[in-house]
């Protein structure tokens, strides 16, 4: 955002800003270019992530919170996951307490792909956190954390206030 930056913190402010910024185009250049080697769209990739988040935090999603998450109709979340799971990206399980209850999973042949692509990443990223104390990375999850939860805030009021294309005037 064009804000004025006549003070230290408004500059600071305005670099930590750019800086987020610039993560998020490349982050998002790095994982297209995992999908176009693996002929995945978009959409794909957002749900493989979401799966992973998922499962990382021990929480499994179903296709129903999945496409919540992707503000999909519960057929396009079918076809989605139909597709992840022939090319070998995803599986269903059922829920071992509830058998009517599916959940997604990363399946073994996609997240050996995932690995492959994104371990020299991965090292990466633990040489960067490896220069930074423990008290440092408290302070940076805590920021981090607030700036997704106000980016997520702001992704559902924006889809809240999404105009229905079959109800838009003529």
């Amino acid at each position: 955002m064009y804000r004025p930056r006549d003070t230290p913190r408004e500059r600071l402010v305005a670099d930590i800003v750019g800086d987020l910024r610039r993560y998020s185009t490349d982050a998002h250049h790095i994982g297209h270019a995992f999908a176009a080697l693996h002929g995945l769209n978009a959409t794909d990739l957002q749900a493989l992530v979401a799966v992973m988040d998922a499962e990382l935090v021990g929480d499994p999603i179903t296709p129903g919170r999945l496409g919540e998450h992707l503000n999909l109709s519960s057929g396009s979340v079918t076809a989605l996951v139909d597709r992840l799971e022939r090319a070998g990206h995803l599986r269903r399980d059922r829920d071992a307490t509830d058998r009517r209850k599916v959940l997604l999973r990363y399946a073994d042949p996609g997240a050996a792909l995932a690995m492959a692509f994104f371990q020299p990443l991965g090292r990466r990223t633990d040489a960067v956190t490896a220069a930074f104390s423990d008290d440092e990375l408290r302070v940076v999850h805590r920021f981090l954390r607030a700036m997704v939860e106000s980016m997520r805030e702001h992704r559902d009021e924006m889809r809240a206030a999404r105009v229905d294309p079959s109800r838009r005037p003529s």
